[in-house]
């Protein structure tokens, strides 16, 4: 009986493995905190739910590669929360010989949301978005301006302001889970249309812009980096 209830114990602990815990359990750091910040290798990883009638998120990491959330916003509009990892680079752009970065995630077909970088310019006076993928009724801001293929990718690009920076949207022009994309090309591609100048980058950020995500949803990202700045 010993041996049989050993064997038991054994199975149901290869069942839990196999099942899978949910990942903010195992995780090297998690919280549920709305401003919920994690400082590793040099990247800061932030939970961020910033907008409002928001629901339950959590966000947890293994590394600033390494990391996802659960979140369970409501279906309403509006963007609720841009959990991210994000690289500091504060480099002026002529300055930079190189500037890129990868990325590979797992997200969810249903909901409302973008996989997206953020990418900030002259103490945030310039917003410039990378639609990665998205998913549900989301949409950039401002008008098209032009279909382009830079920084490894085609889009479609946008601009409009949000009422306190400018906002340049690089919309992909289909979906992808992972990538590499030259950050540094993109910009040159900005400051060649005389849209900014010779500007300082700031935070480069990645993660997922979420507007709904009811019942909850899990969105994983299974490594991302930035090189060069």
């Amino acid at each position: 009986m010993k041996i049989m209830r050993a064997f038991v114990v054994a199975m149901a602990a290869v069942l839990t493995v196999s099942l899978g815990a949910p990942a903010a359990q195992a995780a090297t750091w998690s919280s549920s905190d709305r401003w919920g910040t994690w400082s590793n290798g040099g990247y800061t990883v932030r939970n961020n739910i910033w907008g409002s009638g928001y629901g339950p998120q959590t966000v947890w990491a293994n590394s600033y590669s390494n990391w996802g959330v659960w979140a369970n916003h409501p279906n309403t509009g509006g963007i609720k929360s841009y959990p991210h990892s994000e690289k500091m680079v504060n480099r002026r752009l002529s300055s930079i010989g190189s500037l890129s970065s990868s990325f590979n995630v797992s997200y969810p077909n249903s909901g409302a949301y973008t996989t997206a970088y953020d990418i900030w310019a002259n103490n945030n006076a310039y917003e410039i978005m990378l639609w990665m993928n998205k998913v549900g009724a989301v949409g950039p801001l401002g008008s098209w301006q032009a279909s382009v293929s830079v920084g490894g990718h085609s889009w479609n690009v946008y601009r409009g302001s949000n009422g306190h920076n400018e906002v340049f949207s690089f919309v992909r022009t289909s979906n992808t889970g992972s990538g590499t994309v030259d950050i540094k090309a993109v910009m040159n591609w900005i400051r060649n249309r005389g849209w900014f100048g010779d500007v300082t980058v700031g935070a480069v950020q990645f993660g997922y812009e979420i507007t709904s995500s009811s019942g909850g949803l899990n969105f994983t990202t299974n490594s991302f980096s930035v090189s060069g700045g």
